[in-house]
């Protein structure tokens, strides 16, 4: 190999660590902070609201409606994905409790319920390693321009006819779930909790495919694989306004 060939393939050597460098320092940058905090946007009674198991086409402006805000303190939006990290199964969980929502519901009537577009800001989201979390935020969800991630409710399905304190019961909310650029239609299925007159609690879930939100996993040495499926979780505490 003469010296001509060993200089260039030494400056492409050194052009792509110098390249990989910059990648990992666009990677791991400080993320960008939360714009402010978030504020539940009202519910209001739709008569475009698809109600899949009731006759009744009326909103939900009956006089014995409620409105529930979710308690940011009280209540945690996560995902969890599994990974082979180190050559060991880990499933990898990020939680924040930046999250809002206003749920509108008539004891007497809770097919008619209304649940406003659910936010959660993804700057805030956590795991147990630093660096995973400025990848999750700089590369993967671009949290810097995409700060949310929203739910927005377009049917239910399951709802029971009447429902009173101590009762729990479990439903399906269909909706459009955006995240970043891309929106597609996902159900949860939700359990809830009556604890009193003034307070709900309970749990919403799915399964997303990562193909479908374009989520791309940056390749370390440390992780062989990661799991196409993620799971979301909303676990919530409501309270009458």
């Amino acid at each position: 190999m003469d010296r001509r060939t060993i200089s260039i393939l030494a400056i492409l050597g050194v052009g792509a660590l110098v390249l990989f460098a910059a990648l990992g320092a666009y990677v791991l940058r400080p993320s960008a902070a939360p714009s402010g905090e978030l504020t539940a946007i009202p519910v209001l009674p739709s008569p475009e609201v698809q109600q899949s198991d009731s006759e009744s086409s009326q909103p939900a402006a009956a006089s014995g409606a409620l409105v529930f805000e979710v308690s940011a303190d009280e209540s945690q939006a996560r995902f969890l994905i599994n990974e082979v990290l180190n050559g060991a199964d880990k499933t990898v969980v990020g939680t924040t409790n930046a999250v809002a929502a206003q749920i509108l519901i008539d004891p007497a009537s809770p097919a008619d319920v209304q649940l406003g577009a659910v936010q959660v800001n993804a700057r805030t989201f956590i795991t147990d390693s630093g660096s995973r979390n400025r990848a999750i935020q700089n590369l993967i969800l671009q949290t810097n321009t995409y700060e949310l991630v929203t739910f927005t409710p377009t049917a239910y399905a399951g709802m029971p006819a009447s429902i009173a304190v101590g009762d729990t019961f479990s439903f399906q909310v269909t909706g459009d779930l955006a995240i970043r650029d891309i929106t597609s239609q996902v159900t949860f299925d939700v359990s809830v909790t009556v604890e009193s007159d003034s307070r709900i609690s309970g749990l919403a879930s799915t399964t997303i495919d990562r193909a479908t939100y374009d989520l791309q996993i940056p390749s370390v040495p440390q992780v062989a694989s990661v799991e196409q499926t993620i799971i979301l979780e909303l676990e919530f505490v409501a309270l009458a306004q």
